[in-house]
């Protein structure tokens, strides 16, 4: 443990040198040849996260694991992801990413994906869980180019539901960026700082939700699934959460409230295997 001297020369109260976690993924993909599919052309990991690849049919799976157990204050974790021209990827979460208590000092997530044309990335990590006093800033940024399609989804826990936890001080700092073609085509920002329970408690911010969802598409033909998505969510949200739809511009957006997070990822879960045509990662299921 290192110590601090005074200028009289007396030893001051000792002082611990935090280590912070910084972990970063840089993935790049692309079609894999003759033998059709998508394949892996380069892969740096450090830091405590690490990608796993799943023997899967179909699209590949690349699965995130943060070997540090979760995110304390003053974390930085960064993902970047290219996908070449006509490739497939589907990019998800080993468990919910807990986000601890803070002192003060903010933690970072810095996610970002740039999609040649005629790629397909399927962003569906599992979901975060903040605990009370957590700070978190999160960026979530996508280059599209023409013909490129992208289906995200996001959802958080504000407190820990098995001990009915509530946030009573934190910060939840949240944007989304996607371009294509070098255009912003959608722009999303969310900030809660502070009580954040008794914000989310606010009949026009939250209606008491505990947890809330964002499934954002902007694939091909999105903004035309409009009434297709409709008719899946009425049949496949779970009990007391609330959702709407809505598609302009060439994409589709659900925004999602819960009461807690299980009914509200169970409810996402079945909407988005319908929506896709395709279970969710196997992960999801465990």
């Amino acid at each position: 443990m290192p110590v601090t001297q005074s200028m009289e020369g007396d030893l001051a109260a000792p002082t611990v040198a935090r280590q912070r976690s910084v972990g970063a993924i840089r993935l790049v993909v692309g079609p894999a040849g003759e033998g059709g599919g998508t394949g892996l052309r380069d892969l740096a990991e450090s830091g405590p996260s690490r990608l796993r690849f799943p023997r899967v049919g179909g699209a590949p799976e690349a699965v995130l694991v943060n070997t540090a157990g979760g995110i304390a204050c003053g974390d930085a974790f960064t993902v970047d992801l290219h996908l070449a021209p006509g490739s497939d990827l589907v990019f998800t979460t080993t468990a919910a990413e807990k986000v601890y208590r803070s002192d003060g000092a903010e933690s970072l997530i810095d996610n970002r994906a740039t999609l040649g044309e005629g790629a397909r990335l399927a962003w569906l990590p599992q979901e975060t869980i903040l605990f009370d006093r957590a700070r978190l800033r999160r960026l979530f940024a996508v280059d599209l180019a023409p013909g490129a399609g992208l289906l995200a989804v996001e959802i958080v826990a504000f407190g820990r539901g098995t001990r009915r936890e509530r946030i009573t001080g934190g910060l939840f700092a949240d944007a989304w960026r996607v371009r294509r073609a070098g255009r912003l085509v959608y722009a999303d920002t969310a900030l809660l700082e502070g009580p954040v329970s008794d914000l989310l408690d606010r009949r026009a911010v939250g209606g008491g939700a505990g947890a809330t969802g964002l499934v954002l598409d902007l694939s091909p033909g999105a903004e035309g699934r409009l009434e297709e998505a409709r008719h899946l969510l009425a049949r496949d949200m779970g009990e007391g959460c609330e959702a709407a739809l809505s598609a302009w511009n060439g994409h589709l957006v659900l925004r999602a409230l819960g009461p807690a997070v299980g009914p509200l990822r169970e409810g996402l879960a079945r909407f988005l295997a319908a929506y896709r045509g395709l279970p969710m990662p196997r992960v999801w299921q465990t």
